[in-house]
C-alpha cells in the first residue's frame, strides 16, 4: 500500500489544513495604518488611499517599504506629513515586480547576452553535421 502524496499516513493524520485568503482593501488599509504608526510617519488621508490602492495592485510588502521612503522624501522637502506627491515620487523611483518584469520584456533585445532571437546566429555558427565550430583564439 502506498501512502497518499508520498507522506507517511501517521504524519498525514497529524497535519492541519489552514485555508488562507487574500486581504480585503479594508484589512490592507488597517495594516498600513499600523505600520505608519509604528514607524512614526504622519500621512494624509489621500496618501493613505493611494498607498492602499498600490498595495492592492502590487503587494503589501512593496507598499510597506514605500512608507519609510516616502517619509524621507517628505522630510527632504521639509514637509510635516507624507502627501500624495511623495508617494508618487517614491513610486517612480522604486519599481515593483510587475513593472520590473515588463521593463525586462520591453528591452530584452537590447541587453547583453540576450538569448531571445539569437537562434539564427547559432545555426550559422554550427557545422552542417550539427556540431558547433571551434573558434581559434591563438595569435
Amino acid at each position: 500500500y502506498k501512502s497518499p502524496h508520498g507522506i507517511p499516513i501517521d504524519l498525514l493524520d497529524r497535519l492541519l489544513i489552514i485555508p488562507t485568503a487574500a486581504y480585503k482593501e479594508k484589512e490592507v488599509r488597517k495594516i498600513l495604518d499600523i505600520r505608519c504608526e509604528e514607524e512614526d510617519v504622519e500621512m494624509t488621508d489621500e496618501a493613505r488611499e493611494l498607498l492602499t490602492r498600490i498595495a492592492m495592485e502590487t503587494s503589501l510588502r512593496y507598499a510597506m517599504h514605500m512608507i519609510m521612503a516616502a517619509s524621507l522624501v517628505s522630510s527632504k522637502r521639509r514637509g510635516t506629513e507624507v502627501d500624495v506627491k511623495d508617494i508618487k515620487r517614491v513610486y517612480s523611483l522604486f519599481v515593483d515586480l510587475n513593472r520590473s518584469v515588463q521593463f525586462l520584456m520591453d528591452y530584452q533585445n537590447e541587453f547583453m547576452f540576450n538569448d531571445v532571437g539569437d537562434d539564427e546566429d547559432e545555426e550559422e555558427d554550427a557545422d552542417p553535421k550539427g556540431e558547433e565550430k571551434k573558434m581559434d583564439v591563438s595569435t
